[in-house]
């Protein structure tokens, strides 16, 4: 019966036909013409062509379309996730680069890496993969000539070449722009491939890469009883000193250790360095537009999102605080509470958070300006209401000994004239608790070391925050001593490994100190870093299922390397330890809470079986596209 519907039939499938062939394909000559869409702005190109590769004819079509209005409020349904990435890479479809009247489609492996990364993002909010991104049908290799969408974000749109008559480890008393870090830090990964390693955490709001420099003899891995240090700079836009203190310092590192320093082989060969000199270039860019020497204390301090990263952390502080009322109550690794999660978290400070939980470090500090003094945690008083009130850790000894190394290390912090930048520091000896000093929540010297074995420390590097470039040499001068001598003393206290009676790791058991009421926990490979001041002290070691070993230790005044002090465990009850694994691995899951719960885990509609008996309610974001009518983006919808 249907014999005589087939000329329709066949109609019908060529029409089809001809449709898609236009859209994968469209006219390959043409005229280019201006790029006038307000969300593609920024793309690395200039000039577009209609029909664009969705077959969409004009600029007032596209403007209209789903698919541009997704592109516009993605940063905010995936709280910054992937941003500006997914937007340019929608731009790279919706309006294509055009060279010569011919269109030149984006680049097939760029889509399947931003898919790989972001896909979990849109799973979290229940959206499925955008059509217009498959990968698969609108991209291309590049042996048929396509192009980077994401290429303004990798940092290199400035020096291609490099300068021959350069020095090859001349560090270059500068100033340096986002791209122009890249460059360097590249070249010194480059230089020093054997021991050095650049990757990156994360983006900033704004799509940039927040790039760290590691140094270690093993690139790209923890190594048993090496310890992990870390600094981080810029983390305020407008305080620069720290951020151009960390580039030369990277190139400090691998220079002299190819030339053979012992202090920096010695430091490199057991040690793994992480530098971050850059924690906000969003914020930095914003700043470099006054200029040096003309910004004030506020223009680039703080995100793209106006927010201020030092107080954009989980409090718990105030936790601590009300645990120290209970007896026997923990007093560390507090977890993050599922409620901050409902505020806006800048996606810098989620990308700092997953690096704390994804290496065991031990020791770190933050490089700051606008003062001259070293201080150190609780930055958030005991008393919310008193703004400046000594406010200890029970490491008050070992902060101290940490703040103080820096200071008389520094010429200028050191200095006891109070006539000096930060002059009202000087009879403290250049050292104060940050509490007492002025008081502050969500900071994150106080979140390192509530929530992760990490110690951290804020310096204070000088009165000017954004100085001139003539300034630039005096203050590396003045602190290149500091930062080395800081790093040494990761090899302060004891390290050990805890095993069972066969020599198998036990991770996360529990280091404690009497009379020190703050653990820390073993990493996978069942080592850990216990820093202390010199004195005698018992330790134990202990871990659910086990039983708890302790030890008598004694760190004279003079070591200035960690005492070797293993624990070996046995299981209780004559249990194979095993079967205890699982449940010590359950135990101390509460303490990764980034990993069990996302920030929409509170929209997500969660099904206890598989079948519904009332119809699927649409997800939470679909209001974003009511407007449309019947022109919603059902595509996005995974259950229709």
């Amino acid at each position: 019966m249907w014999l005589h519907q087939f000329p329709v039939l066949l109609g019908a499938l060529i029409s089809v036909l001809d449709r898609v062939a236009s859209v994968c394909e469209p006219n390959s000559q043409g005229k280019c013409v201006d790029i006038s869409l307000g969300s593609c702005s920024d793309v690395a190109y200039s000039q577009t062509m209609f029909p664009n590769l969705l077959d969409q004819k004009s600029r007032e079509v596209i403007e209209y379309s789903p698919e541009y209005i997704l592109t516009s409020v993605l940063h905010n349904l995936l709280q910054g996730e992937c941003n500006p990435d997914l937007r340019l890479l929608g731009c790279s479809i919706m309006a294509p680069k055009c060279e010569e009247g011919k269109i030149i489609k984006p680049c097939r492996k760029v889509c399947e890496a931003l898919k790989k990364n972001c896909l979990p993002a849109f799973d979290a909010i229940d959206m499925a993969w955008p059509y217009f991104l498959d990968c698969d049908r609108f991209f291309v290799d590049e042996v048929e000539g396509c192009f980077d969408p994401l290429e303004k974000l990798r940092g290199e749109t400035e020096f291609v070449e490099d300068n021959l008559s350069e020095a090859p480890f001349a560090i270059q008393f500068t100033h340096h722009s986002f791209p122009q870090m890249v460059r360097t830090l590249k070249k010194v990964a480059s230089r020093c491939s054997h021991i050095a390693n650049m990757y990156s955490i994360g983006r900033s709001f704004e799509g940039k890469d927040l790039f760290v420099m590691e140094f270690s003899t093993s690139p790209g891995q923890h190594e048993l009883f090496k310890p992990e240090f870390k600094y981080i700079g810029n983390m305020h836009g407008n305080e620069v000193v720290g951020k151009e203190l960390l580039i030369y310092l990277a190139q400090y590192l691998c220079s002299e250790y190819l030339l053979g320093n012992a202090r920096i082989q010695t430091l490199i060969n057991n040690t793994r360095i992480h530098l971050l000199p850059s924690m906000n270039p969003d914020g930095y860019e914003l700043a470099a537009e006054e200029g040096a020497g003309y910004n004030g204390w506020i223009n680039g301090r703080q995100t793209a999102q106006n927010l201020d990263l030092n107080r954009n952390f989980p409090d718990l502080t105030s936790e601590a605080y009300r645990l120290a009322k209970i007896r026997g109550a923990r007093m560390d690794h507090l977890p993050i509470p599922q409620s901050y999660w409902w505020r806006k978290v800048a996606p810098e400070t989620k990308a700092v958070i997953k690096w704390l939980k994804s290496i065991p470090f031990v020791l770190s500090a933050s490089l700051h300006g606008g003062d001259l003094v070293v201080s150190y945690p609780f930055d958030y008083s005991v008393h919310p209401l008193e703004e400046k009130m000594l406010s200890p850790t029970a490491d008050e000894k070992m902060f101290k000994w940490l703040s103080k190394t820096y200071a008389d290390a520094h010429p200028g912090i050191s200095d006891k004239s109070e006539m000096r930048c930060g002059g009202n520091f000087a009879k403290r000896g250049g050292i104060i608790n940050g509490a007492e000093w002025y008081s502050f929540s969500g900071g994150m010297a106080d979140f390192n070391y509530l929530h992760t074995n990490c110690f951290e420390i804020t310096l204070e590097l000088g009165c000017e925050k954004f100085p001139l470039e003539e300034e630039l040499y005096s203050l590396w001068q003045a602190n290149r001593d500091a930062l080395l001598t800081f790093m040494e003393m990761v090899h302060r206290g004891i390290k050990g490994i805890v095993s069972d009676k066969f020599g198998n790791p036990i991770k996360n058991a529990r280091i404690s100190v009497k009379g020190i009421r703050h653990d820390i926990l073993t990493a996978a490979d069942g080592d850990y870093w216990r820093l202390l001041p010199p004195g005698t002290y018992l330790v134990s070691a202990q871990a659910r299922g086990y039983s708890k070993v302790l030890k008598k230790v004694t760190l004279p005044a003079k070591m200035n390397k960690a005492g070797r002090v293993d624990f070996v465990l046995r299981p209780l009850s004559g249990r194979p330890s095993q079967t205890l694994h699982a449940p010590m691995r359950r135990s101390y899951e509460q303490y990764d809470p980034l990993e069990h719960f996302g920030p929409h885990t509170p929209q997500e509609r969660r099904e206890d079986t598989g079948r519904s008996l009332q119809p699927r309610e649409k997800p939470w974001w679909w209001s974003y596209f009511s407007s449309l009518g019947q022109y919603r983006p059902l595509w996005l919808l995974k259950h229709r």
